[in-house]
């Protein structure tokens, strides 16, 4: 029987994700700010949005084919690679791709005047927090 094991990337996946997601309490600091920076990062695709995307598509993969290797003896919090990361992939394609609901759910995400905004970026922030604290987690389970 093969034996439970943290691999060293999956603290730090978490960490990074879990970052990714609180930083949008700028969003609920100055709405208009937020809403300005990543409208204009979906849209230009400059050098930033390329490797944005290309990070977390690696790590979405990585978390994939980890989960897949041990689907005989998975943690619990392995699931989100296989949600989450299908979640994410398909986000990136669809941006890529252009997919038009795609954008005109995005544009609605950022509109600062919607009166779903706090809901909507409350949400990220507590999922944030929630991925930042499992990763500190992790990396605290795998260090002993």
């Amino acid at each position: 029987m093969d034996k439970k094991k943290i691999m060293a990337f999956e603290p730090w996946f978490f960490i990074f994700f879990g970052l990714f997601h609180l930083h949008r309490i700028w969003g609920l600091i100055d709405r208009n700010s937020y809403a300005e920076f990543w409208t204009g990062v979906l849209h230009n695709k400059g050098l930033f949005y390329f490797v944005l995307m290309g990070i977390l598509a690696i790590l979405c993969v990585l978390g994939i084919i980890t989960f897949c290797k041990n689907r005989h003896c998975n943690y619990w919090w392995r699931w989100i690679y296989v949600f989450g990361g299908i979640y994410v992939l398909f986000d990136l394609f669809a941006i890529a791709v252009g997919l038009d609901f795609w954008n005109k759910l995005l544009l609605w995400m950022f509109d600062v005047q919607s009166p779903y905004w706090n809901v909507i970026w409350s949400f990220f922030i507590l999922l944030g927090g929630f991925v930042f604290a499992l990763g500190i987690y992790l990396l605290i389970q795998r260090k002993r």
